[in-house]
Protein backbone atom coordinates (compact mmCIF):
# COMPACT_ATOMS: atom_id res chain seq x y z
CA UNK A 1 0.00 0.00 0.00
CA UNK A 2 1.25 3.90 -0.53
CA UNK A 3 2.07 5.71 2.05
CA UNK A 4 -0.27 8.36 0.94
CA UNK A 5 -3.49 5.77 1.99
CA UNK A 6 -5.06 6.98 5.12
CA UNK A 7 -7.54 4.46 7.29
CA UNK A 8 -10.52 6.22 9.66
CA UNK A 9 -12.20 4.65 11.85
CA UNK A 10 -14.83 5.66 14.14
CA UNK A 11 -15.62 4.92 17.84
CA UNK A 12 -18.08 4.67 19.80
CA UNK A 13 -20.46 2.46 18.50
CA UNK A 14 -23.63 4.30 19.92
CA UNK A 15 -23.67 7.66 21.27
CA UNK A 16 -26.52 8.94 23.52
CA UNK A 17 -26.57 12.88 24.03
CA UNK A 18 -28.71 15.09 25.81
CA UNK A 19 -29.85 16.15 29.23
CA UNK A 20 -31.32 13.39 31.06
CA UNK A 21 -29.50 10.92 28.83
CA UNK A 22 -28.06 8.85 31.93
CA UNK A 23 -31.99 6.97 32.53
CA UNK A 24 -31.28 4.87 29.52
CA UNK A 25 -28.62 2.88 31.03
CA UNK A 26 -30.87 0.00 31.64
CA UNK A 27 -32.35 -0.01 28.03
CA UNK A 28 -28.15 -0.02 26.82
CA UNK A 29 -27.67 -3.28 29.14
CA UNK A 30 -30.76 -4.69 28.33
CA UNK A 31 -29.82 -4.74 24.51
CA UNK A 32 -26.31 -6.01 25.04
CA UNK A 33 -28.01 -9.01 26.70
CA UNK A 34 -25.88 -8.33 29.80
CA UNK A 35 -27.08 -9.90 33.14
CA UNK A 36 -24.87 -9.22 35.86
CA UNK A 37 -23.52 -5.40 35.85
CA UNK A 38 -20.40 -4.35 36.91
CA UNK A 39 -20.58 -0.51 38.34
CA UNK A 40 -17.00 1.41 37.88
CA UNK A 41 -17.20 4.54 39.38
CA UNK A 42 -15.04 7.19 40.96
CA UNK A 43 -16.16 8.96 44.56
CA UNK A 44 -17.10 11.54 43.51
CA UNK A 45 -19.73 10.19 40.78
CA UNK A 46 -21.09 7.62 44.03
CA UNK A 47 -24.51 9.19 44.29
CA UNK A 48 -24.94 9.25 39.96
CA UNK A 49 -23.50 5.41 40.53
CA UNK A 50 -25.56 4.63 43.57
CA UNK A 51 -28.97 5.84 41.02
CA UNK A 52 -27.86 3.78 37.68
CA UNK A 53 -27.29 0.70 40.16
CA UNK A 54 -30.80 0.82 41.37
CA UNK A 55 -32.29 1.55 37.64
CA UNK A 56 -30.51 -1.30 36.82
CA UNK A 57 -32.97 -4.02 39.28
CA UNK A 58 -31.56 -7.51 39.54
CA UNK A 59 -28.88 -6.60 36.16
CA UNK A 60 -26.80 -5.31 39.29
CA UNK A 61 -23.89 -7.09 40.47
CA UNK A 62 -21.56 -4.68 42.25
CA UNK A 63 -19.64 -1.37 41.87
CA UNK A 64 -16.15 -0.82 42.59
CA UNK A 65 -15.74 2.45 43.65
CA UNK A 66 -11.62 3.70 44.12
CA UNK A 67 -10.52 3.98 40.71
CA UNK A 68 -6.78 6.04 40.39
CA UNK A 69 -5.81 8.06 37.43
CA UNK A 70 -3.18 6.83 35.55
CA UNK A 71 -4.79 3.35 35.93
CA UNK A 72 -2.10 1.39 38.13
CA UNK A 73 -2.25 -1.80 37.30
CA UNK A 74 -2.37 -3.12 40.97
CA UNK A 75 -5.90 -1.19 41.08
CA UNK A 76 -7.02 -3.27 37.64
CA UNK A 77 -6.30 -6.43 39.62
CA UNK A 78 -7.94 -5.57 42.75
CA UNK A 79 -11.41 -4.72 40.18
CA UNK A 80 -10.90 -7.73 38.02
CA UNK A 81 -11.44 -9.88 41.40
CA UNK A 82 -14.52 -8.35 42.46
CA UNK A 83 -15.55 -8.71 38.38
CA UNK A 84 -14.83 -12.34 38.78
CA UNK A 85 -16.43 -13.02 42.21
CA UNK A 86 -19.67 -11.76 41.23
CA UNK A 87 -19.63 -13.31 37.74
CA UNK A 88 -20.32 -10.03 36.14
CA UNK A 89 -20.96 -9.56 32.01
CA UNK A 90 -20.65 -6.07 31.65
CA UNK A 91 -19.08 -2.79 32.42
CA UNK A 92 -20.76 0.62 33.24
CA UNK A 93 -18.33 3.25 33.63
CA UNK A 94 -19.34 6.28 35.88
CA UNK A 95 -16.96 9.51 36.62
CA UNK A 96 -13.53 11.23 34.50
CA UNK A 97 -10.66 9.47 32.86
CA UNK A 98 -9.91 7.35 36.16
CA UNK A 99 -12.83 4.96 35.91
CA UNK A 100 -13.74 5.03 32.40
CA UNK A 101 -9.48 3.90 31.53
CA UNK A 102 -10.15 1.44 34.51
CA UNK A 103 -13.29 -0.32 32.73
CA UNK A 104 -11.38 -0.22 29.68
CA UNK A 105 -8.51 -1.79 31.18
CA UNK A 106 -11.67 -4.50 32.68
CA UNK A 107 -12.91 -5.23 28.97
CA UNK A 108 -9.55 -5.68 27.59
CA UNK A 109 -8.47 -8.23 30.35
CA UNK A 110 -12.42 -9.91 30.08
CA UNK A 111 -14.33 -9.17 26.66
CA UNK A 112 -16.70 -7.59 28.82
CA UNK A 113 -18.84 -4.79 26.73
CA UNK A 114 -19.00 -1.27 28.03
CA UNK A 115 -21.22 1.56 28.80
CA UNK A 116 -19.36 4.69 29.18
CA UNK A 117 -21.00 7.88 31.11
CA UNK A 118 -18.46 10.40 31.36
CA UNK A 119 -18.85 13.06 34.13
CA UNK A 120 -15.74 15.37 32.78
CA UNK A 121 -14.31 16.48 29.38
CA UNK A 122 -11.25 13.87 29.64
CA UNK A 123 -12.70 12.39 25.74
CA UNK A 124 -11.02 9.07 26.63
CA UNK A 125 -14.54 7.34 26.57
CA UNK A 126 -14.15 7.97 22.25
CA UNK A 127 -10.84 6.29 22.35
CA UNK A 128 -9.64 2.77 21.87
CA UNK A 129 -6.78 4.23 23.77
CA UNK A 130 -5.78 3.29 27.60
CA UNK A 131 -2.75 4.32 29.48
CA UNK A 132 -1.33 2.23 32.16
CA UNK A 133 1.14 2.32 35.05
CA UNK A 134 3.52 -0.17 36.75
CA UNK A 135 6.27 0.54 38.98
CA UNK A 136 6.05 4.40 38.10
CA UNK A 137 6.02 3.92 34.39
CA UNK A 138 3.07 4.70 31.99
CA UNK A 139 2.68 2.88 28.76
CA UNK A 140 0.19 3.23 26.31
CA UNK A 141 -1.71 0.93 24.68
CA UNK A 142 -4.39 1.29 21.41
CA UNK A 143 -6.75 -1.56 20.57
CA UNK A 144 -10.47 -1.50 19.18
CA UNK A 145 -11.44 -3.65 21.67
CA UNK A 146 -10.65 -0.95 24.93
CA UNK A 147 -13.22 1.54 23.20
CA UNK A 148 -16.49 1.56 24.61
CA UNK A 149 -19.57 0.46 22.34
CA UNK A 150 -21.91 2.55 24.05
CA UNK A 151 -20.99 6.49 25.50
CA UNK A 152 -24.07 8.20 27.51
CA UNK A 153 -23.38 11.81 27.07
CA UNK A 154 -25.10 13.42 29.77
CA UNK A 155 -24.49 17.51 30.15
CA UNK A 156 -26.74 17.29 33.64
CA UNK A 157 -23.78 15.16 34.90
CA UNK A 158 -21.25 17.98 34.37
CA UNK A 159 -23.08 20.37 36.62
CA UNK A 160 -21.35 19.62 40.23
CA UNK A 161 -17.82 19.76 38.36
CA UNK A 162 -16.55 22.99 39.71
CA UNK A 163 -14.57 25.66 38.28
CA UNK A 164 -10.97 24.26 38.54
CA UNK A 165 -11.59 20.78 37.26
CA UNK A 166 -14.23 21.93 34.63
CA UNK A 167 -11.19 24.09 33.60
CA UNK A 168 -8.62 21.58 32.79
CA UNK A 169 -10.87 18.87 31.92
CA UNK A 170 -11.84 20.66 28.92
CA UNK A 171 -7.94 21.81 28.00
CA UNK A 172 -7.34 18.02 28.33
CA UNK A 173 -9.98 17.57 25.54
CA UNK A 174 -8.53 20.66 23.45
CA UNK A 175 -5.11 18.98 23.53
CA UNK A 176 -6.57 15.75 21.76
CA UNK A 177 -7.92 18.05 18.97
CA UNK A 178 -4.80 20.03 18.82
CA UNK A 179 -2.32 17.12 18.74
CA UNK A 180 -4.65 15.61 15.54
CA UNK A 181 -4.42 18.96 13.82
CA UNK A 182 -0.55 18.92 13.29
CA UNK A 183 -0.37 14.69 12.85
CA UNK A 184 0.83 14.84 8.79
CA UNK A 185 -0.84 11.51 8.88
CA UNK A 186 -4.95 12.51 10.40
CA UNK A 187 -7.58 12.38 7.69
CA UNK A 188 -9.79 15.12 6.67
CA UNK A 189 -12.38 13.52 9.10
CA UNK A 190 -10.55 14.16 11.92
CA UNK A 191 -9.00 17.43 10.97
CA UNK A 192 -12.65 18.40 10.38
CA UNK A 193 -13.63 16.86 14.33
CA UNK A 194 -10.46 19.06 15.56
CA UNK A 195 -11.55 22.27 14.07
CA UNK A 196 -15.21 21.77 15.12
CA UNK A 197 -13.94 20.67 18.53
CA UNK A 198 -11.33 23.71 19.36
CA UNK A 199 -13.92 25.56 18.02
CA UNK A 200 -16.39 24.75 20.77
CA UNK A 201 -14.34 24.54 23.53
CA UNK A 202 -12.68 27.69 22.99
CA UNK A 203 -16.27 29.16 22.78
CA UNK A 204 -18.10 27.41 25.49
CA UNK A 205 -15.31 27.06 28.12
CA UNK A 206 -15.69 30.93 28.62
CA UNK A 207 -19.36 30.56 28.96
CA UNK A 208 -19.48 27.64 31.31
CA UNK A 209 -16.87 29.21 33.47
CA UNK A 210 -19.02 32.68 33.79
CA UNK A 211 -22.10 30.51 34.88
CA UNK A 212 -21.04 27.11 35.59
CA UNK A 213 -25.15 25.98 35.83
CA UNK A 214 -25.42 27.22 32.22
CA UNK A 215 -26.49 23.24 30.85
CA UNK A 216 -26.79 24.53 26.95
CA UNK A 217 -22.96 25.61 27.30
CA UNK A 218 -22.08 22.56 29.15
CA UNK A 219 -23.90 20.84 26.42
CA UNK A 220 -21.78 22.50 23.68
CA UNK A 221 -18.76 22.23 25.67
CA UNK A 222 -18.92 18.31 26.02
CA UNK A 223 -19.92 17.43 22.98
CA UNK A 224 -16.68 19.40 21.48
CA UNK A 225 -14.97 17.00 24.21
CA UNK A 226 -16.50 14.12 22.50
CA UNK A 227 -15.16 15.24 19.28
CA UNK A 228 -12.15 15.65 20.95
CA UNK A 229 -11.96 12.44 21.93
CA UNK A 230 -12.62 11.03 18.68
CA UNK A 231 -9.82 12.96 17.37
CA UNK A 232 -7.52 11.24 20.09
CA UNK A 233 -8.70 7.89 18.71
CA UNK A 234 -7.74 8.63 14.88
CA UNK A 235 -4.36 10.37 15.54
CA UNK A 236 -1.31 9.66 16.71
CA UNK A 237 0.23 11.31 19.99
CA UNK A 238 2.67 13.80 19.74
CA UNK A 239 4.92 15.94 22.50
CA UNK A 240 2.40 17.08 24.46
CA UNK A 241 0.80 13.85 25.46
CA UNK A 242 4.53 12.12 25.85
CA UNK A 243 5.22 15.18 28.36
CA UNK A 244 2.02 14.49 30.25
CA UNK A 245 2.60 10.91 30.24
CA UNK A 246 5.85 10.98 31.40
CA UNK A 247 5.32 13.56 34.05
CA UNK A 248 2.02 12.08 35.04
CA UNK A 249 3.24 8.18 35.56
CA UNK A 250 7.03 9.02 37.08
CA UNK A 251 5.73 11.64 39.02
CA UNK A 252 2.30 11.28 39.49
CA UNK A 253 1.03 14.57 38.79
CA UNK A 254 -3.02 14.88 37.97
CA UNK A 255 -3.28 14.41 34.62
CA UNK A 256 -6.17 16.87 33.59
CA UNK A 257 -3.98 20.01 35.35
CA UNK A 258 -0.94 19.07 33.54
CA UNK A 259 -2.44 19.17 30.19
CA UNK A 260 -3.76 22.53 30.89
CA UNK A 261 -0.53 23.98 31.81
CA UNK A 262 1.41 22.46 28.91
CA UNK A 263 -0.48 22.91 26.23
CA UNK A 264 0.08 26.75 25.74
CA UNK A 265 3.91 25.92 25.97
CA UNK A 266 3.78 22.97 23.57
CA UNK A 267 1.53 24.98 21.11
CA UNK A 268 4.28 27.61 20.99
CA UNK A 269 6.89 25.22 20.49
CA UNK A 270 5.34 23.44 17.45
CA UNK A 271 2.64 25.69 15.73
CA UNK A 272 5.39 27.08 14.07
CA UNK A 273 6.60 23.74 12.57
CA UNK A 274 2.91 23.15 11.66
CA UNK A 275 1.27 26.08 9.41
CA UNK A 276 -1.65 24.00 8.72
CA UNK A 277 -2.74 23.47 11.77
CA UNK A 278 -1.46 26.90 12.46
CA UNK A 279 -3.98 28.38 10.26
CA UNK A 280 -7.09 26.33 11.30
CA UNK A 281 -6.93 27.18 14.65
CA UNK A 282 -6.00 30.75 14.33
CA UNK A 283 -9.62 30.57 12.14
CA UNK A 284 -11.76 29.65 15.26
CA UNK A 285 -8.85 31.53 18.11
CA UNK A 286 -8.87 35.40 16.83
CA UNK A 287 -5.66 34.84 15.31
CA UNK A 288 -3.71 33.90 18.61
CA UNK A 289 -4.56 30.09 19.10
CA UNK A 290 -1.54 30.01 22.01
CA UNK A 291 -2.79 33.09 23.66
CA UNK A 292 -6.25 32.01 23.80
CA UNK A 293 -5.25 28.84 25.34
CA UNK A 294 -2.31 30.70 27.95
CA UNK A 295 -5.52 32.77 29.34
CA UNK A 296 -7.98 30.24 30.02
CA UNK A 297 -5.22 28.26 31.35
CA UNK A 298 -4.23 31.74 33.57
CA UNK A 299 -8.18 31.45 34.88
CA UNK A 300 -7.18 28.07 37.01
CA UNK A 301 -7.56 28.43 40.71
CA UNK A 302 -5.24 25.95 41.23
CA UNK A 303 -1.31 25.41 40.34
CA UNK A 304 -0.67 27.02 36.95
CA UNK A 305 3.08 25.88 36.85
CA UNK A 306 4.94 22.58 36.98
CA UNK A 307 6.85 23.85 39.93
CA UNK A 308 3.55 24.57 41.96
CA UNK A 309 2.05 21.42 40.61
CA UNK A 310 4.90 19.51 42.22
CA UNK A 311 7.72 19.08 40.18
CA UNK A 312 11.05 19.29 41.70
CA UNK A 313 13.35 21.60 39.00
CA UNK A 314 15.85 19.21 39.17
CA UNK A 315 13.72 16.91 36.99
CA UNK A 316 13.22 18.64 33.86
CA UNK A 317 16.49 17.38 32.45
CA UNK A 318 15.72 13.87 32.67
CA UNK A 319 12.49 13.96 31.61
CA UNK A 320 13.52 15.82 28.68
CA UNK A 321 16.14 13.27 28.07
CA UNK A 322 13.46 10.33 28.66
CA UNK A 323 11.17 12.29 26.19
CA UNK A 324 13.81 13.14 23.49
CA UNK A 325 15.20 9.27 23.70
CA UNK A 326 11.69 7.96 22.95
CA UNK A 327 9.98 10.60 21.02
CA UNK A 328 6.71 10.17 19.78
CA UNK A 329 5.69 12.00 16.35
CA UNK A 330 5.48 15.22 15.93
CA UNK A 331 5.66 18.18 13.87
CA UNK A 332 9.17 19.48 15.61
CA UNK A 333 12.07 17.27 16.11
CA UNK A 334 12.73 16.43 19.89
CA UNK A 335 15.59 17.46 21.26
CA UNK A 336 16.48 17.02 24.69
CA UNK A 337 17.83 20.82 25.14
CA UNK A 338 14.89 22.40 23.91
CA UNK A 339 12.52 20.24 25.49
CA UNK A 340 13.88 21.19 28.97
CA UNK A 341 13.79 25.39 27.79
CA UNK A 342 9.93 24.29 27.05
CA UNK A 343 9.81 22.47 30.75
CA UNK A 344 11.52 26.08 32.12
CA UNK A 345 8.92 27.99 30.63
CA UNK A 346 5.79 25.47 32.06
CA UNK A 347 7.72 24.97 35.87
Amino acid sequence: MGTDIHVHEVYAGRVLQGAGARTLVPDEIERLGAQRVLVVAAPSSAETAQDVATSLGERYAATFGRPVQHTPVEVTAQALALAREMRADALVAIGGGSAIGLAKALAVRTGMPQVAVPTTYAGSEATPVLGETEDGVKSTRRDPALAPGTVVYDPELTLSMPHGLTLTSALNALAHAVEALWDAEASAATRAYGVEAADGILTALPAVLDHLGDVGARARLQEAAWLAGACLAQARMGLHHQLAHVLGGTYGLPHAELHALLLAHVMRFDLPAAPDAAARLARVADGDPAGAVAALAARHDGPTTLGALGLPRTALREVAERVAAAPYPNPRPVVAGEVEELLLAAW
